[in-house]
């Protein structure tokens, strides 16, 4: 019934209020008008503060425009009777009279406060309000789509469930950004009301002293006053339609209504009520200020305080509906016990000071920091970095666990720091090397801490050195940290904002575990995969064709060539070392497919001949400063990085189309099996 109501009535109004501006009203008529538009403001304001959340009246900006409209047709109905016959009815008539006492210049003073008061006060800040709600909702819906992802795929809500809360992000955006335009409406109605009351005082004074024959005095009198009363009558309503626009993009999202909110909130501390109360009542003994207003107040305000809780935190109740903890040897805890950590960092018992911010510990911190550098520059988010004591490590040892297995060991001495450089040999210590790049360094007393930066040298602190290498085997080995989950929210990421990408690559035929390998295998070699959508892209159009892990591999990295090659370009100049021709020609005869992709079938002695040239050339490279990459022909590139993998690990292999057309090539040695064998 509410419906079939509203789909006739609504338009026939919208209608009406266009036919107002061009039809002359009744003075009767337009009395029973300016009515409707006093209880439409006073309900809306009501409406505004009864609603718990903003989406409550989604409604309101398209409402905000009729009721402007509105009040816009009546003001023309209300000066075409001021002007024809010098009379409005007699709501304009009372408030003209009545409410201002009669006078002109208390009317108009009346009138311009509470222009000020909608224009400047009212209206710009929840026009802000809206413009800032809107901008803030629109840049945080990626992040709320992935959590809602993010709940369905771990079961906690239904599809049901995910859909309105999409509905509800999509609504709430729409609303804001409705509502940051249509306060542009309140705005413009504050300025027509200026503009209006001008016009119907101007055109009054000519009707009445041109047309009528009126006296000076007679015109001013009748037509002020009738202006006056118009003017009240449409900006004490426009003013209620703004505060609730105010109230409305103001309005955050709670349990009760405002009245509630307010009244709980301001009176949930009994301390600062009677701090207040006390405050007030004191006031009356100023000399010069009222006694019996201050003393009232005051001790209402000291009565209100009685009746509200005190601010002592009440004991908590005892749960009893919660499940007790498990027993040390129930098969929970035992399974908790049994599983195995994607990545963990073990401290032996003198190290447990690190991790400890009583003591001025920020191990955590800086492992929290670390996870989020390693997800800026590799695009991948490392597991939670599980910290706890060992007592069977060493004194002053830590290890670097991936899934259960040690990848890493290193010491770090309670009361030192790590100093690098010869400027350290004069400071006494433990001498050691630096467990990242294996360069020479001495744990000193960190007394000597001053001293060693003096002389030059390069200090670091406990937490730092654990820090490094845990970045440095997270970086590495960030292929086998890149879990089957993992990609699953990293393709919702993408949904997320490229819908279409994600159901390309779904059509291809791809499944999980084989866009898990290609992600993996780039990161192996230290390939950001922080361009998600151009891999799916890529990985969608070549899986119609091949399905083969090498070739998905290869045709991403030739794509993402440009990015690859520069990443070792700092400065635009990428120092490379190629294969001799005649070296290159004899890999390509040795070429054999296997069943995980091309191979190098070499004998034993020229494999280790090939290595070690290769491992010769870039020593002599690193002797001049640089890090090189060895460039070869694309097919050539994975059997060729796999071959030198374990002689040299940290020589990362391009293939030419991977070269970017920006970059400068600096020529730094050829790799030749003729030479080697020479040797």
């Amino acid at each position: 019934m509410t419906n079939r109501v509203g789909q006739v009535a609504i338009p026939a109004a919208i209608v009406g209020i266009v036919v107002m501006m061009v039809v002359p009203l009744p003075a009767a008529v337009l009395d029973l008008l300016l009515v409707v538009n006093i209880t439409a403001a006073i309900l809306t304001l009501l409406s505004s503060m009864y609603v718990k959340r903003a989406l409550d009246l989604s409604v309101f900006p398209s409402y905000l425009l009729i009721a402007t409209l509105f009040r816009l047709a009546l003001n023309i109905a209300s000066t075409r009777l001021i002007l024809l016959d010098g009379y409005a009815g007699k709501v304009i008539e009372s408030f003209g009279n009545f409410v201002v006492g009669g006078s002109v210049v208390v009317g108009l003073v009346i009138f311009l406060i509470l222009i000020v008061i909608q224009f400047i006060v009212i209206t710009n800040g929840s026009g802000r309000v809206a413009e800032v709600a809107a901008r803030f909702t629109l840049d945080a819906m990626p992040g709320k789509q992935m959590a809602i992802d993010a709940d369905l795929n771990a079961g906690i809500i239904t599809d049901q469930e995910a859909r309105i809360r999409r509905k509800d992000i999509a609504d709430e955006s729409d609303f804001y950004g409705a509502m940051d335009g249509a306060s542009k409406f309140v705005k413009g109605d504050a300025i027509a009301a200026i503009v209006i009351v001008l016009i119907n005082l101007l055109g009054g004074f000519a009707m009445g002293i041109v047309v009528n024959g009126m006296s000076i005095a007679e015109a001013v009198q009748n037509y002020s006053l009738l202006t006056v009363g118009d003017g009240l009558v449409s900006q004490i309503p426009a003013l209620l339609v703004s505060m609730s626009a105010g109230i409305i993009v103001t309005r955050a999202a709670t349990e009760d209504d405002l009245g509630s909110d307010l009244l709980s909130q301001f009176t949930q501390h009994r301390r600062t009520l009677r701090v207040g109360g006390v405050a007030v009542s004191l006031m009356a003994l100023v000399p010069g200020l009222p006694k019996v207003p201050f003393l009232v107040i005051g001790l209402a305000v000291l009565a209100v305080s009685t009746r509200v809780p005190d601010d002592r935190p009440e004991p908590e109740e005892v749960r009893t509906d919660e499940p007790p903890e498990p027993l040390p040897d129930s098969p929970e805890a035992l399974t908790g016990e049994m599983r195995v950590e994607p990545l963990e960092l073990e401290l032996a018992f003198d190290l447990v000071d690190l991790v400890d911010p009583a003591r001025g510990g920020d191990l955590l911190d800086r492992v929290r920091a670390l996870r989020r550098k390693l997800a800026r520059e590799m695009g991948v988010v490392i597991p939670l970095v599980r910290t706890r004591d060992n007592l069977d490590l060493p004194p002053s040892t830590y290890a670097i666990r991936i899934h259960g297995v040690e990848f890493g060991r290193g010491e770090a001495p309670p009361g030192t720091v790590l100093v690098l450089g010869g400027e350290a040999a004069g400071l006494p210590g433990t001498h050691t090397r630096e467990p990242v790049f294996g360069l020479p360094a001495v744990w000193v007393p960190v007394e000597f801490k001053h001293q060693a930066e003096v002389n030059g040298a390069t200090v670091v602190d406990r937490a730092s050195v654990i820090t490094t290498h845990l970045s440095e085997i997270a970086r590495r080995q960030a292929g086998r940290l890149l879990s089957r989950q993992d990609v699953k929210l990293l393709l919702d990421m993408v949904k997320a904002t490229d819908p279409v990408v994600v159901d390309e690559l779904t059509s291809a035929g791809l499944s999980l575990g084989e866009v898990q390998r290609v992600l993996q295998s780039l990161l192996e070699e230290g390939v950001a995969i922080r361009d998600l959508v151009r891999i799916c892209e890529v990985l969608s159009e070549r899986a119609r064709t091949s399905k083969d892990p090498g070739s998905l591999v290869e045709a991403v990295r030739t794509v993402l060539g440009p990015a690859i090659s520069a990443a070792h370009a700092p400065n635009g100049s990428l120092p490379v070392i190629t294969l001799e021709p005649m070296t290159e020609q004899r890999l390509f005869e040795s070429l054999r497919a296997g069943d995980d992709g091309a191979m190098l079938v070499l004998e034993p002695t020229m494999a280790e001949e090939l290595a070690l040239a290769a491992s010769r050339e870039v020593e002599q490279a690193e002797q001049q400063g640089h890090q090189p990459v060895l460039v070869c022909s694309a097919p050539l590139r994975i059997p060729l990085r796999n071959l030198l993998r374990n002689v040299v690990p940290h020589l990362p292999v391009l293939a030419y189309p991977e070269l970017g057309p920006q970059l400068q090539l600096e020529p730094l040695g050829v790799v030749s099996l003729v030479q080697a064998a020479s040797l």
